[in-house]
């Protein structure tokens, strides 16, 4: 077990066996408790000693794990200090909430060692009257950086690339641009950058050159010989998403972004793709599920304002199923099974019709549905649906009969379930489909649309089957 000279020493790693090791990234609760003990003491310097070692997102992650009076106390204490990529990997509110603790002074001093795009991150965050408070405190280079980074829209590449990057003239040599890169201040130099972009004199892109491949080639190497076209680049405007995209397509590590004349404006790299992967997953799934946001240090009045309004209309929809019921509520009284059966017609036939919204939304996020395959696709549900309607509704309606003792109630329940199913998978990829045609996200929209129908479907198809066999 840690003690206080782990953290003197800065050994706040996770144990790696015994009772208290735990999966890589994962803090020990000693660690957490020795950190928090430190924080009640006041010891500043035991704090800086203590995240020296620590990556900093080993360092948000115990930030965040710490109770909110002692989060407080050890923004406060940690001040300029406190990491600034640490604080990028907070949690929306948990970063807020730093953000708020601290001194314009402060946040002007972390944003001065961020590159552009973690700079306008941390500063999206803020209201305009103190972003610009924070902006007048950094210089007048980082400044102009940061504010044409925040003139973007959020989720675009402009405020997703970082403008430090590495150009050289298509005119030099290997051993020119190296020369170039060492004689340079290594703060002007992008932190992590993969290939050096080729201009021409207008600073239009021309090609790049892998490190790989720059520090293989001999000194008088012409760079023009050595380098290879662009496989994609970027535009400012491009969405996030499709930015994303084009990683996935074409295994980049890192890809250039030009402006509407072509000349090189930034770069984007991998590590923050992985992030925007990472976001536009979790919102398809929060959206799926009627939710805006989650996480563990959301409040409850932000989670019961994030979750009403699909609470709410799902009250609505409860009512018009209610209304389909009601029309046939002379034959539910006649034969009560019925309403004992309702719920497994609509809780199956259900689940079937959110495997297909599931599928299909995942399938649009991956550009896998376009041209001819979403015809393939239609048809792989619809024939995946009617199987499994078949196979289901017979399962169905043998224990219906033998539970009722009546074939007709067995017979109306699964003739009413293989219609529900196959209409479950229609309407689970042809509603999201439609969604995206009309440039709506498939993800927040069809999730109402599709249960609901099923549900007006598969009452309306179960019940008036029923009308018409047993009475």
């Amino acid at each position: 077990m840690n003690d206080a000279s782990d953290l003197r020493e800065g050994n706040l790693s996770v144990p790696q066996s015994g009772e208290e090791a735990g999966a890589p990234g994962v803090l020990a609760p000693a660690v957490i408790a020795q950190f928090v003990a430190s924080v009640d003491e006041g010891d500043r310097q035991q704090l800086l000693d203590a995240i020296a070692e620590l990556h900093p997102a080993d360092t948000a992650d115990l930030l965040e794990h710490l109770p909110a009076d002692a989060f407080r106390k050890a923004i406060h204490l940690l001040d300029k200090d406190l990491p600034p990529l640490a604080i990028a990997e907070l949690s929306d509110e948990t970063r807020l909430a730093a953000l708020n603790e601290q001194t314009d002074a402060g946040i002007a001093a972390m944003i001065e060692r961020l590159d552009s795009d973690d700079a306008s991150f941390l500063l999206n965050d803020l209201a305009e009257d103190r972003r610009a408070s924070v902006l007048a405190r950094v210089s007048a280079t980082d400044r102009a950086a940061i504010e044409t980074s925040l003139a973007f829209d959020e989720e675009s590449a402009g405020r997703l690339m970082q403008r430090g990057f590495v150009a050289a003239p298509v005119f030099w040599t290997v051993g020119q641009t190296l020369d170039h890169m060492r004689s340079v201040a290594s703060d002007d130099l992008p932190e992590t950058f993969f290939e050096i972009y080729i201009v021409d004199p207008a600073f239009r892109l021309q090609g790049s050159v892998p490190l790989s491949t720059l520090i293989r080639a001999v000194r008088d190497t012409p760079l023009k010989s050595i380098m290879k076209d662009v496989a994609v680049s970027i535009q400012r405007e491009m969405h996030q998403e499709e930015v994303a995209y084009v990683f996935q397509q074409y295994n980049l590590a890192s890809a250039p972004v030009v402006d509407e004349a072509g000349r090189l404006t930034g770069m984007i790299t991998i590590d923050d793709i992985v992030d925007v992967i990472q976001e536009e997953n979790r919102e398809d799934i929060l959206a799926l599920s009627g939710v805006r946001e989650a996480g563990a240090h959301q409040s409850v009045l932000s989670a019961v304002r994030a979750r009403i309004p699909w609470l709410g209309m799902n009250l609505v929809t409860a009512f018009c199923a209610s209304v389909v019921v009601a029309i046939f509520q002379g034959t539910i009284e006649q034969v009560v099974a019925l309403a004992i059966l309702m719920p497994v017609v609509a809780g199956l036939c259900g689940n079937a019709g959110s495997q297909a919204l599931t599928v299909t939304v995942r399938a649009i996020a991956e550009r896998e549905l376009d041209g001819p395959l979403i015809g393939r696709a239609v048809r792989r549900e619809a024939l995946t649906a009617l199987v499994n309607g078949v196979v289901i509704a017979s399962a169905a309606a043998f224990v219906a009969a033998v539970w009722f003792q009546d074939v007709l109630i067995g017979a109306a329940i699964g003739g009413a379930m293989v219609f529900t199913f196959l209409f479950a998978g229609l309407i689970g990829i042809l509603v999201p489909l439609a969604m995206k045609r009309f440039g709506v996200d498939p993800a927040v929209a069809s999730p109402v649309l599709v249960l609901t129908s099923i549900d007006l479907i598969g009452f309306f198809v179960f019940l008036g089957l029923a009308t018409l066999i047993l009475l």
